[in-house]
C-alpha cells in the first residue's frame, strides 16, 4: 500500500479527533504549517514486517509513539523538579514556575520524609529541608499548593516506601480547596523495588510494601481514575551506574513485577493498567538513548499482549517521564551541563516522552538556583518551539542505525528479563544479589574507562581549565530544621490527640487484616497524624527491611 493512501487516511482521521476534542491545540497544529509539512515518514511499500517491528504511532508494538500525532497535536508536559527547605519556600519555588511557563509540577521530599521521619525524629537530624521539601503534616501539604488550583494542575510526586501517605494529604488538600479526587491529575512514584537495588530510601520489607502500592492501585481506580498511580522507575537505576540496556531490562521487569501484584491481588488489568507510567533517564549517547526509548515502548507492549493478555489498547501503552541524567553533571565548568541537558533533553523528544525535566546546570554542587531553573526549563521550550523536531511524528525512524540499535536493545533487555524470570522474579533477584551485581559491575566498568581516559569527559579528564571561583550557589538556611520542629511542636498541641489516636489504632487494626489501607491512611491524616506517626504504625505492624 502507498503511504499518501490508507495511513494518510487514518492519520487524517486520528488527527481531526484529536483538535475535536482539544481546540486548544488547532492553533498549534496551524502554526506547524497544516498539511504541507511532512507529518510522518513512512516507506512507498509497507509490508507485514514493517508493520510487526515499526509500524504507526498509536498503534502496536508503539516503536513510534503513544500517539497518532504526538507533539504535532500536543506537546510533552514540561515539568520541573523542585522542592527545598519549608512546604511555604517551596510554593513560592513552584508558583514562579508556573509562570515561566511550566505546564505540571513535580515535588522533591526531603530525605527524612522519603524515609517516613517527622523532622523532629533523631534520624532526621542534619536533613530537614536540604535534599527537597519538608512534609510532615497535612498542615505542610496545605502551604505546599497553596493558591495553586489542583484541578488545573498536574502534579508529580517523587516518593516511594511512604507514597500512599503522601497521596492521601495530597487528595485531602484538593478536597479542602472544592476539588473532588475525580477531578486529580498526576504521577505517585511509587515504585518501591527500585529502592532495593538502587536508592535505598525503603521502609519495608517487599511483601507488605506490595501491598501498600496494590492498594493504591486499587483506591485510584475506584476515587481517582486519572491519576497515575505508580511511575516505575529506570532513572535511580541508570544513576546507579546501569547501562542502557539494563535500566530498561530491570524497569520493565520491575513492571512485570506490579502486574503480577496487582492481579494477584484480585485486580482487573485493563482496569489498572492504563494507570501505570514509567520514567526513565535521558543519557547522553544521544542515538542510543532515542533507540532505548523506542525499544522499551515496544518490548513493554509484547510484554502486555503477549504474557499478561491485555485487550485495552491503553494497557499496551508504555508511557513514560524523563529527567536528563544527574550523573553526568560536572563541578568543573559548570556551564558545560546547559550543553549535555539540551542534548539529553533532545533524545527525549526524540524517543517520544510524555513529560520532561530538564536539569539545572549547577546541580553537581548544589540545589539549582532560580536563574538555572530558568535555564532548564528554557532548553525546553527551545527545543520544543524553535528546533522543528515537534513538527514531524518519530523524524528519526526508519533510520537504518536507528532501528538496527532499537532492535539490539529490545533484544539485550528480552535475554535479561529472561534470566530475571528464571531465578524466580524481581524479589528473588533482589534477594540473590543478581541485580544489584550487574548495576555494581556496570558502574565500576564506566568509571574506569573515565579514569583510564577511555571515555572523555570534558571539563574532568581531557579540556580542563583553572577555575578561580564558583557561581552563586542556593544554600538551605539551617534555622529551617528549628522552625519545622517548632510547628511540628504546635501541631501537636492544636490538634485533637484523641482522634489522632483512634485513626491510628484503626490503621493498626487494617494492617492486621487484608482490608485497603487508603482509607485509614487518608482518615488519619485529615486527623493531622503526622507522616512519622502513621510510618510508625505501619513499622509496629510490617518490620522494617535492612537489607
Amino acid at each position: 500500500m502507498g503511504k499518501h493512501s490508507e495511513y494518510k487516511d487514518w492519520e487524517d482521521k486520528e488527527l481531526a479527533s484529536s483538535l475535536n476534542r482539544f481546540p486548544e491545540r488547532k492553533e498549534r497544529f496551524n502554526n506547524h504549517g497544516g498539511e504541507e509539512i511532512a507529518r510522518l515518514a513512512v516507506p512507498d511499500q509497507i509490508d507485514e514486517e514493517y508493520i510487526e517491528k515499526i509500524g504507526f504511532p498509536g498503534r502496536f508494538p508503539y516503536t513510534r509513539g503513544v500517539q497518532p500525532t504526538m507533539y504535532r497535536g500536543r506537546l510533552w508536559t514540561m515539568r520541573q523538579y523542585a522542592g527545598f527547605s519549608t512546604a511555604s519556600e517551596s510554593n513560592l519555588r513552584y508558583r514562579y514556575l508556573l509562570d515561566q511557563g511550566t505546564t505540571g509540577l513535580s515535588i522533591a521530599f526531603d530525605l527524612p520524609t522519603q524515609i517516613g521521619y517527622d523532622s523532629d525524629h533523631p534520624m532526621a537530624e542534619g536533613e530537614v529541608g536540604k535534599v527537597g521539601v519538608a512534609i510532615d503534616s497535612l498542615a505542610d501539604m496545605e502551604l505546599l499548593f497553596d493558591q495553586i488550583p489542583l484541578d488545573k494542575v498536574s502534579t508529580s510526586m517523587t516518593i516511594n516506601a511512604p507514597a500512599a501517605v503522601l497521596l492521601a494529604m495530597y487528595v485531602a488538600v484538593a478536597e479542602k480547596q472544592g476539588v473532588e479526587s475525580s477531578k486529580l491529575k498526576g504521577t505517585i512514584q511509587n515504585d518501591i523495588l527500585k529502592e532495593y537495588v538502587a536508592r535505598g530510601t525503603y521502609i519495608f520489607p517487599p511483601k507488605p510494601s506490595l501491598r501498600l502500592i496494590t492498594d493504591i492501585f486499587r483506591w485510584c481506580t475506584d476515587h481517582s481514575p486519572a491519576f497515575n498511580t505508580i511511575s516505575i522507575s529506570g532513572y535511580h537505576i541508570r544513576e546507579a551506574g546501569s547501562t542502557a540496556v539494563q535500566e530498561v531490562a530491570f524497569t520493565l521487569a520491575n513492571g512485570i513485577t506490579y502486574v503480577q501484584a496487582a492481579l494477584d491481588a484480585g485486580l482487573e488489568l485493563d482496569n489498572f493498567a492504563r494507570r501505570l507510567s514509567f520514567f526513565f533517564n535521558a543519557s547522553s549517547d544521544l542515538l542510543e538513548e532515542v533507540a532505548k526509548f523506542r525499544a522499551a515502548r515496544r518490548l513493554w507492549a509484547r510484554i502486555m499482549k503477549g504474557r499478561f493478555n491485555a485487550m485495552k489498547p491503553a494497557s499496551l501503552m508504555l508511557r513514560f517521564h524523563t529527567q536528563t541524567a544527574g550523573y553526568t553533571l560536572t563541578a568543573q565548568q559548570i556551564d558545560n551541563n546547559i550543553v549535555r541537558v539540551a542534548l539529553q533533553a533532545l533524545s527525549a523528544v526524540l524517543g517520544g516522552t510524555q513529560s520532561l525535566h530538564t536539569n539545572s546546570r549547577d546541580e553537581a554542587l548544589s540545589l539549582p538556583t532560580e536563574d538555572s531553573v530558568r535555564t532548564a526549563l528554557r532548553t525546553q521550550q527551545v527545543i520544543a518551539h524553535e528546533s522543528g523536531v515537534a513538527s514531524s511524528v518519530d523524524p528519526l525512524a526508519g533510520s537504518y542505525f536507528i532501528e538496527e540499535l532499537t532492535d539490539r536493545i529490545e533484544a539485550e533487555a528480552s535475554e535479561l528479563i529472561a534470566k530475571i524470570d528464571k531465578a524466580g522474579g524481581v524479589v528473588a533477584a533482589i534477594e540473590e544479589g543478581f541485580i544489584q551485581r550487574q548495576i555494581e559491575n556496570s558502574a565500576y566498568e564506566y568509571q574506569q574507562e573515565i579514569e583510564k581516559g577511555e571515555r572523555i569527559v570534558v571539563g574532568v579528564n581531557e579540556f580542563k581549565i583553572d577555575e578561580e571561583s564558583k557561581p552563586p550557589l542556593l544554600r538551605v538556611d539551617p534555622e529551617v530544621e528549628n522552625s519545622q520542629i517548632h510547628g511540628l511542636k504546635e501541631l501537636r498541641e492544636k490538634r485533637n490527640n484523641k482522634n489522632v489516636e483512634e485513626a491510628l489504632a484503626n490503621l493498626s487494626a487494617c494492617a492486621r487484616n487484608t482490608s485497603n489501607l487508603m482509607p485509614e491512611i487518608l482518615a488519619a491524616v485529615k486527623t493531622y497524624a503526622t507522616l512519622g506517626e502513621i510510618c510508625q504504625v505501619l513499622r509496629n505492624e510490617f518490620g522494617e527491611y535492612r537489607g
